[in-house]
């Protein structure tokens, strides 16, 4: 009998756990770094400049998830997921990608600048503001680069081999960084947050080929590769078009609804949100995505319901305490971390918090995704767009944006329904464990109230 117990079941449970503790690393480093640096540009830049950068931002992911066709989720579900060729012809299309999505983005960039000339927007509006056109365009040059990222990353996702993966995000993330206080310092201007995209990206695209064992890529192009690409991702594009709108449709509105300052408000306010958000999609792509996909690939339903299940309650209770907790702390972690001019974000934060009830359930969505069933995502985020772009209109007409930002926080609570007709069908929804975790809500609320008793007794 071995010494070692190197049966798939605890193998996969090893690198799992190895894999998420890099992960958890990865995410308390980076989210560390990000809002450090925000609260330092806070005080050098004006709430204007942070404005016009979430357009810019908003412009760039938007596009980039519009022609999304999950090249990183294929290559860590599709049992080609190590073939050179495939790897390869991944990579080429990925350039393609990445040239067109730039060629579009200096579209918007002339189209911006052509609706200021004709006084399309109020002149208090974000979009009025003349640096705009010039930092979405140059902003955009970062899906050049990005395409020429390596799938070695990839394959060392899909493989559990998280710590070169999370040293090379972090060490991009430390030289954007560098680059953006130093800048920021010597020119209080908001180039110093674009040049610390741009200089991220070539650190990050670098650092991806030169740190990672195989062969380099090279421009190939397989047709059954492509094939299985197409299949694949149709419904991953799909999806990706549409949740973009619901995604970033916030922004969309409050960028002609609000000044660019209150829009800068509001971008900390989901600047701090998003870190959260970031880390658990970070988690569930790098970590339960992988683990689902090999269970699934192994054609193992009960191992692939157990891991889902295992999940879930990490994620559930983790995110149901945190989502109680910001919605009574927010006002007073603005406070805390911004000066006055900040402080209308506290209550903003505070209700977008309630979003996180409804994040947990990413989680169902990589289950889809290593069941191959991406039209269902594609339903999820079809449904989310619909939710949205007719309750922000809806409640800016009504109540203006102090309504509108509980129609963002609120309306991903309508694909609930979808998500438990699919999890039924799929074998992975389960009442009991859905109520048993619902106190945890209230367990965040009650020591987000304590903590406000402490701090005014103190």
């Amino acid at each position: 009998m071995p010494l070692i117990d190197v049966s798939p079941t605890v193998s996969l449970r090893r690198r799992a756990i190895s894999a998420g503790a890099w992960n958890l690393v990865s995410l308390v480093v980076s989210q560390a770094m990000r809002l450090g640096g925000n609260l330092i540009m806070a005080r050098l830049l004006v709430p204007e400049m942070f404005g016009v950068m979430a357009i810019a931002t908003t412009v760039s992911v938007l596009l980039h998830l519009l022609s999304d066709v999950g090249l990183r989720q294929n290559i860590i579900q599709s049992p080609r997921g190590d073939d050179p060729n495939f790897l390869n012809t991944a990579w080429t299309v990925q350039i393609v990608r990445g040239l067109v999505l730039f060629g579009l983005t200096l579209l918007v960039a002339v189209g911006a600048w052509f609706a200021q000339v004709i006084n399309l927007w109020p002149a208090d509006s974000a979009y009025a503001v003349p640096q705009l056109p010039w930092v979405l365009a140059l902003t955009g040059f970062t899906a050049v680069i990005f395409g020429f990222q390596s799938t070695k990353m990839d394959v060392a996702v899909r493989s559990f081999q998280q710590k070169k993966v999370v040293l090379v995000e972090i060490g991009s993330q430390v030289a954007g960084l560098l680059v953006m206080l130093v800048a920021g310092y010597l020119t209080r201007s908001i180039w110093s947050l674009v040049a610390a995209g741009l200089v991220s990206a070539v650190v990050g695209t670098a650092l991806g080929h030169l740190s990672f064992p195989g062969p380099h890529n090279q421009l190939h192009w397989e047709r059954a590769a492509l094939k299985e690409l197409v299949a694949y991702g149709r419904w991953i594009l799909l999806s990706s078009a549409v949740g973009v709108l619901a995604m970033y449709g916030d922004r969309i509105w409050f960028g002609g609804s609000m000044s660019a300052t209150e829009l800068g408000i509001y971008s900390i306010a989901s600047l701090i949100l998003g870190a959260f958000q970031t880390g658990v999609l970070k988690l569930c792509g790098a970590v339960t995505l992988p683990a689902l996909s090999e269970a699934a690939r192994n054609n193992d339903t009960v191992r692939l319901r157990t891991l889902y299940f295992r999940f879930r309650l990490m994620f559930d209770l983790a995110l149901l305490f945190v989502c109680g907790l910001l919605f009574i702390i927010s006002p007073l972690l603005i406070d805390w971390m911004y000066d006055k001019r900040y402080s209308g974000a506290g209550p903003m934060m505070a209700i977008l918090s309630l979003s996180f009830f409804t994040l947990r359930y990413t989680l169902s969505h990589q289950a889809w995704l290593a069941l191959g069933l991406t039209k269902y995502l594609a339903m999820d985020n079809i449904i989310r767009v619909v939710a949205l772009w007719v309750l922000l209109p809806l409640l800016l007409a009504i109540g203006g944006v102090n309504y509108a930002i509980w129609g963002v926080a609120l309306h991903t609570f309508s694909t609930l329904v979808l998500i438990v007709y699919v999890n039924c069908k799929i074998g992975l929804f389960d009442i009991k464990r859905e109520l048993v975790v619902l106190p945890m809500l209230a367990v965040g609320a009650v020591c987000g109230e304590l903590f406000l008793s402490l701090v005014k007794w103190l």
